[in-house]
């Protein structure tokens, strides 16, 4: 349980990191934003095959590919519909949201409320990783999501300066988008340690949410600013630094 509260405010706390190197530094460019995020798409890609994906195949028996399937549809879905309630994330993070002070404050706050709302499914991945007794897996997806997190903590900080919101409430509203992440990693831990039997599909669905998030929100917005390829590369070798820590930690 020790690990599983330390591992949930690491999550969350890797938002705070973010939001303090965007205090630091307000105007780091599109490409380098574009290449850190990509580098965590590639290990979130990574962390939800290989830590959730296919331990619900192994898990799931019988008729495990079916469960896996239906788990990250089920998962998919369920972002979807989040993003038909919320703002949709990577159409809130062009530059109009800075254009006019306080005129477009409600837009910002929308933002950071759509940040909120997408972290905790990301943390109900981190907690259901615990679920399956890979105390190294469950690490890696958690890895893998707090390394998401940093540049999520980023982008938060300069579009709320420019809307002047003062810089202390910009960062407690950055640390409530984490703990929001804190709270989903405690509910997926808690949930699967509860009945077991819904182990495989909590992993699936939790895999599913990743998948989703990584294609549907990340991939967009690093292909955005013109260096796709370079974010391309920065994909393909957080997917392989993962890979290999997987293959040295198993």
């Amino acid at each position: 349980m020790r690990m599983v509260l330390l591992t949930a405010l690491g999550v969350g706390g890797a938002t705070v990191v973010g939001s303090v190197i965007g205090f630091l530094f307000k105007k780091l460019s599109h490409r380098f934003s574009d290449i850190i995020l990509s580098f965590a798409a590639g290990v979130m890609l990574a962390a939800a095959v290989l830590g959730l994906i296919l331990p619900s195949v192994e898990y799931g028996g019988k008729y495990g590919i079916l469960i896996t399937v239906a788990g990250i549809f089920a998962g998919a879905l369920c972002l979807n519909l989040i993003d038909k309630l919320v703002p949709h994330l990577h159409k809130l993070m062009g530059s109009d949201i800075e254009a006019h002070n306080n005129a477009n404050l409600s837009k910002v706050l929308l933002f950071v409320m759509a940040i909120a709302i997408h972290n905790l499914p990301e943390g109900i991945a981190a907690g259901v990783g615990f679920g399956s007794g890979d105390t190294s897996q469950a690490l890696m997806i958690a890895g893998g999501i707090a390394l998401q997190n940093i540049p999520e903590g980023m982008v938060i900080i300069a579009p709320m300066l420019a809307a002047g919101v003062r810089p202390a409430r910009t960062f407690v509203c950055a640390m409530l988008t984490g703990l929001v992440e804190v709270v989903g990693t405690l509910a997926g831990y808690f949930a699967v340690s509860v009945s077991a039997a819904i182990l495989p599909f909590a992993l699936a669905f939790a895999g599913g949410t990743m998948l989703y998030v990584i294609s549907d929100e990340m991939i967009p917005e690093t292909h955005a600013h013109g260096s796709e390829r370079g974010a391309t590369y920065a994909l393909l070798v957080g997917f392989c630094v993962m890979l290999i820590s997987d293959v040295l930690l198993g």
